[in-house]
């Protein structure tokens, strides 16, 4: 009966140590992956910075959505400058190992879409983006309720 025992408990500190060392391996896995998606973010601020976008604003998704760790809401001055921009964000994601993006609205860049993966990014003319006020929807301030 002792042996038994003594193996069962064995097998549970055994066990217990084996989860407790995948769990360490895990938030190392987690903890990695955050860095990764914080410099793709700073990555494409530091390009939209370069090529003068207008009012970015960078959205944390983390806790609200499972499409993306992170959202950036830029404007550009016309047509010709979201539609720059766009293809030079695309270039330079390639360029720096984050394969090809997805891209959503380039022939027309009244809103061009691009999903880097873990960093979605949304360029407009600034009345495009008056109107579809993208920001509100993500907003993380609570409603406001009526004085009755």
């Amino acid at each position: 009966m002792r042996a038994r025992d003594n193996l069962a408990r064995e097998y549970h500190l055994n066990r217990d140590n084996a989860l407790s060392a995948h769990e360490a391996s895990l938030s190392g896995e987690a903890s990695e992956d955050r860095q990764g998606v914080a410099a793709l973010e700073r990555l494409i601020l530091n390009r939209l910075d370069d090529e003068k976008a207008q009012d970015v604003v960078f959205i944390d998704l983390k806790d609200k959505s499972s499409i993306a760790d992170g959202m950036i809401v830029a404007s550009g001055r016309s047509h010709r400058h979201v539609g720059a921009m766009a293809d030079h964000l695309l270039r330079m994601l390639k360029d720096a190992g984050h394969g090809r993006a997805r891209v959503e609205g380039l022939p027309h860049c009244d809103w061009v879409l691009i999903d880097a993966g873990d960093v979605i990014v949304h360029l407009f003319r600034p009345e495009v983006r008056a109107f579809y006020n993208i920001e509100k929807i993500w907003s993380v301030e609570p409603p406001r309720r009526a004085l009755n």
